[in-house]
């Protein structure tokens, strides 16, 4: 028994300990480490920044070293549903007034108190009293208590309000289907044209011939009356905020849901004699929208077929080989590149006679393709420069057109007169100012493993000559091996360490416990964050800024970076965020101080996420799926379908 409880509490011991282990509570707390050597006390334990003797050796020893974890992507959960409830419906009535004449004492009598006490200046000639009163058993609504239809539960909640309160039928109307449900099923029907998806809102029409007598056909008429009014609701809450909730998806969304107000939308159903025109007004009404349903519709109109172009599986081409691929190397090249790239290249194309050699033309033409499509340059036909091949059907185009009509519902309808877009597939930045300059520039934005967030804000303050707080992600997942094997290191290239808020050099610190540090890079050429920063601070610690690697503009693919934007031209972008010549940027940074300057007015920035987007003239540009994120988000609108068709 004695030697079960020893094993009880070591591994209690060991559990405490691991979660403890990297991120100690004081400065002197025990590691797992720590544990397995032997000690087991507080005292026995290195302190985190450590006071070295003038000699002292290092001792090489093997670690497992901790990670910062990025965020996750999820498998998206929908809203759940519930049966819509109605215990009882009420109508309002006027149960009495009180006439001017009637307010009027008797002669000799005392003044009425009670009208005596209401405010003369406001005092009608009557006043009416309202109350809720029963519906009559007569009342085809009574069997809206009995309906068995599921939606949302706001969407429900709505519903329930209106009809439980007196809301007239929308859809019903002398035991038939109205008009006015005809043209909202139409509509219903249509809503592939606006980017969603038709069959979330289908409805089932009241089979009236199977009614044994006049109560089952009420009964029906009811049913067809609620689910109607939940699938109208739905549609319209759809196309205001968007079908799925993005913060589901992944970590890397951070947005708040437009708004949307289904009391009053239901309320406006009610009253309105355009029953179309008022559900289709909930879609964005910007033109970058319009241009994307415009293309939606090309797009699923056109049929064309694209010709496929098969390598054999596992194949390498190697320079000077002879292959029979090559051929089809030529002409994917060829299809997959821009007309620029083509024209470049015409010399290579035009001289290229159909031969099966790989030759040394042919192999630059290749480093070329694999440089412009961010891939190793190496001239060797392998599986990711095959990949790279891919072209987008009509049919793909059209389901990132569709992606980005939902985005655009995560975002406010206006972007306001003054902002900077960011749209990190097409790796550029967009300066917009209605009363100013409009310009765009390249960018490079968070790799694979580091993606940059989705999000909205707003900017606040150029930085002249920053710091560059490291963030712990960075230290732990890529600077703490090496100090691990020279705590100096830090020390060495300029760095400076603060431990609880005080100054200590890099060679202090017991870098083995993964010491809770502050790290940050002083302002020069070196800085990773070149010479300024655009701050509109976040959650996420994502900023616009300068870099020392110009080299990287130069890409066609710009996902390199950590997660923060870097400028190809810093000083023209802050310049406009100040509203001020590039001479004062220049002349701000030529201070070599760090300098933090407020904007004068702070306007919004979007981080955004979109494959498929406008440009200037209203043509739609394509962009690659860069973080996958399309996927992700066609399995969100997977999982929504579903659970709606299931709770049907």
């Amino acid at each position: 028994m004695r030697n079960k409880l020893l094993v009880r509490v070591s591994s209690v011991a060991v559990a405490a300990a691991v979660s403890a282990a990297f991120v100690p509570s004081s400065a002197n707390a025990l590691t797992l480490m720590d544990i397995l050597r032997g000690r087991n006390k507080e005292a026995d334990r290195p302190p985190v920044v450590e006071q070295q003797p003038q000699q002292q050796q290092q001792v090489q020893r093997t670690y497992s070293a901790p990670k910062v974890a990025p965020p996750k992507y999820y498998t998206y959960k929908p809203d759940s549903m519930r049966f819509i409830a109605i215990s009882e419906i009420r109508d309002p009535v006027v149960t009495g007034s009180i006439s001017s004449a009637d307010a009027a004492s008797p002669a000799g009598d005392a003044p009425n108190t009670e009208v005596a006490s209401l405010e003369q200046d406001t005092m009608s000639d009557a006043v009416s009293a309202e109350t809720m009163v029963a519906i009559d058993d007569n009342d085809p609504r009574r069997f809206l208590t009995d309906a068995r239809v599921k939606a949302v539960d706001d969407v429900a909640a709505a519903i329930e309000d209106y009809y439980a309160n007196g809301g007239e039928l929308i859809w019903v109307s002398d035991n038939a289907i109205t008009p006015k449900a005809e043209t909202a099923l139409d509509t219903l029907a249509d809503a592939d044209a606006w980017g969603l998806d038709s069959s979330d809102y289908s409805v089932d029409r009241p089979d009236l011939a199977l009614a044994e007598d006049e109560a089952a056909r009420e009964a029906e008429l009811m049913r067809f009356e609620l689910a109607l009014s939940a699938k109208v609701l739905t549609y319209m809450q759809d196309a205001k905020r968007g079908r799925v909730d993005p913060n589901r998806i992944s970590e890397f969304h951070d947005l708040q849901r437009n708004p949307v107000d289904l009391e009053e939308a239901i309320d406006a159903l009610g009253k309105a004699e355009n029953v179309a025109g008022l559900m289709e007004s909930y879609n964005p009404q910007s033109d970058r929208f319009e241009e994307l349903k415009t293309a939606l519709k090309e797009l699923r109109a056109d049929h064309e077929y694209v010709e496929p172009i098969v390598f054999r599986g596992g194949n390498y081409i190697h320079p000077g080989e002879t292959d029979e691929d090559v051929p089809n190397l030529v002409k994917a090249i060829k299809r997959k590149s821009s007309k620029a790239f083509v024209q470049e290249h015409s010399g290579v194309f035009d001289a290229y006679d159909g031969g099966t050699e790989y030759t040394p033309e042919l192999v630059e033409l290749v480093r070329d393709f694999q440089d412009v499509q961010g891939l190793y340059v190496d001239g060797v036909v392998g599986p990711k420069t095959i990949a790279a091949f891919d072209v987008e059907t009509n049919d793909d185009r059209a389901e990132k057109v569709v992606a980005a009509m939902e985005r655009l519902r995560w975002l406010p309808e206006d972007f306001g007169p003054r902002y900077v877009f960011i749209n990190q597939p097409a790796y550029r930045a967009y300066y917009h100012d209605d009363n100013g300059e409009n310009f765009d520039m390249r960018v490079v934005v968070g790799n694979p493993r580091n993606q940059t967030y989705f999000f909205r804000d707003e900017i606040e303050t150029v930085e002249f000559n920053p710091y560059w707080g490291i963030p712990r992600s960075i230290v732990v997942n890529e600077y703490l091996p090496k100090l691990r094997a020279n705590p100096s290191y830090f020390d060495q290239i300029g760095y400076e360490v603060s431990y609880n808020g005080r100054r200590v050099s890099s060679s202090s610190v017991n870098w083995a416990a993964a010491p809770m540090v502050d790290v940050r890079q002083p302002p020069g050429e070196r800085n990773a964050l070149g010479q300024l920063k655009i701050l509109f601070p976040n959650d996420h610690a994502i900023y616009m800024h300068d870099t020392p690697q110009k080299s990287y503009f130069e890409r066609d693919q710009r996902a390199l970076s950590h997660g923060c934007v870097r400028l190809a031209e810093p000083n023209k972008m802050a310049a406009a965020v100040l509203g001020v010549p590039e001479s004062d940027i220049e002349a701000n940074i030529a201070t070599g101080e760090n300098m933090p300057v407020d904007v004068p007015e702070k306007f919004p920035v979007y981080v955004s996420y979109f494959t498929a987007w406008p440009d200037s003239t209203g043509d739609i540009q394509y962009y690659d799926d860069v973080y996958e994120r399309d996927m992700y988000l066609n399995r969100a609108f997977e999982a929504e379908s579903q659970a709606r068709k299931a709770n049907s």
